[in-house]
């Protein structure tokens, strides 16, 4: 398969209600290939690294303590169009306006706990599949 790339992390809520299983069931039936994934527990400090672009929001500081609180699962995925394809898998960041079907809608608690990430552009997959996988680690 030659498609585009993109980035996914399953937020520490979903790991902890033991969803990883079922997310990633649905997001290899979606036609997506898994080029790289570990899973891994952020310190404080690499949370606030990956999210430093939010750093002067108001929530900044509760999304790194969150994103630090536990196991999260990171990993890189390809298909064709791979990051609109996964942002309408996932649904709206807030579950409740998430469209049936959707990860979100499926496993998400709230706005602040929605269970996955997803890239938002081909030039922030890039980034941040790089910031967690090394050329070493894609497969």
């Amino acid at each position: 398969m030659a498609g585009t790339l993109t980035f996914t992390m399953i937020k520490p809520d979903a790991v902890s209600k033991n969803y990883t299983g079922a997310i990633l069931q649905q997001i290899c039936e979606a036609g997506f290939r898994i080029v790289a994934m570990k899973q891994l527990h952020l310190s404080a400090a690499k949370a606030g690294e990956f999210y430093a672009v939010h750093k002067e929001r108001p929530f900044y500081g509760e999304l790194v303590e969150f994103m630090s609180s536990g196991h999260i699962v990171a990993a890189i995925l390809e298909k064709e169009n791979a990051v609109e394809s996964f942002r309408k898998l996932i649904g709206a960041t807030n579950p409740a306006n998430a469209e049936e079907g959707t990860i979100r809608k499926r496993f998400a608690e709230s706005l602040g706990k929605n269970a996955i990430h997803g890239s938002d552009s081909d030039e922030n997959a890039a980034i941040e599949g790089n910031f967690f996988f090394s050329g070493l680690e894609r497969f």
